[in-house]
């Protein structure tokens, strides 16, 4: 039963971020939207019911499998990617060190404030 709780949780955040993104016009997918539902919902909640942590779990041993698509897309579309492979290459790696760039300054900033507050108390 507790299994049939926690997908009704996913699937029903991801309904609802689907119903906010199609209902504003929001240029960000609707599963995305379902997840920072979840997060908020969480985060008021204060822990993970019971049901959601199993469902959770129970998905995330199977994630490998959701790589097989890609991996097919890629060997379909081999022609398309070869064409314009150091376009993707370039891309690849300008976006993994802006995101390094960026959590490394939210790494720093986080660890000043955490120090801060720990010094005035």
């Amino acid at each position: 039963m507790t299994l049939i709780v926690g997908f009704i949780i996913l699937l029903g955040c991801q309904f609802l971020g689907e119903l906010i993104v199609r209902g504003f016009s929001i240029p960000v997918p609707g599963p995305v939207m379902g997840m920072v539902i979840l997060l908020i919902a969480l985060l008021i909640n204060g822990k993970v019911p019971k049901g959601l942590r199993k469902t959770g779990e129970g998905l995330l041993n199977y994630l490998t499998l959701l790589f097989v698509p890609a991996g097919v897309g890629m060997m379909v579309h081999f022609k398309l990617i070869q064409a314009d492979f150091w376009t993707i290459v370039i891309t690849l790696l300008v976006s993994t060190a802006l995101t390094l760039a960026v959590t490394a300054k939210v790494m720093m900033w986080m660890n000043k404030r955490v120090s801060g507050a720990e010094q005035t108390k």
